[in-house]
């Protein structure tokens, strides 16, 4: 039940009409950005197109054909595992420097 909630939701979001992937629409903090720079270069290459693309879209208030739209089922959380990182090694950080 939760899944097809959670299914309905991403579909509903809009952005896998333009080929987008979660990740790809975070609210860029300071840990998104560094997390972003930490990824290696065909990630983030294939990101940057992705965007690209979805701006292009957009400009031309168009989206792609239903079957290259992404699918709940391909969009992985490629941004999560160096997020993580980020925010662990910020919360790290102030641990440190409060002794």
């Amino acid at each position: 039940m939760m899944r097809a909630l959670q299914k309905w939701a991403y579909n509903k979001s809009g952005f896998c009409q333009y080929g987008l992937m979660r990740d790809d629409v975070l609210y860029e903090t300071a840990e998104v950005k560094e997390a972003v720079r930490r990824l290696p270069p065909r990630m983030y290459d294939d990101r940057m197109f992705r965007i690209c693309r979805a701006l292009q879209l957009s400009t031309r208030k168009d989206i792609l054909p239903k079957e290259e739209w992404m699918t709940f089922e391909k969009d992985d959380n490629y941004l999560t595992p160096y997020l993580n990182e980020v925010v662990a090694e910020k919360e790290e950080q102030m641990e440190w420097n409060k002794k």
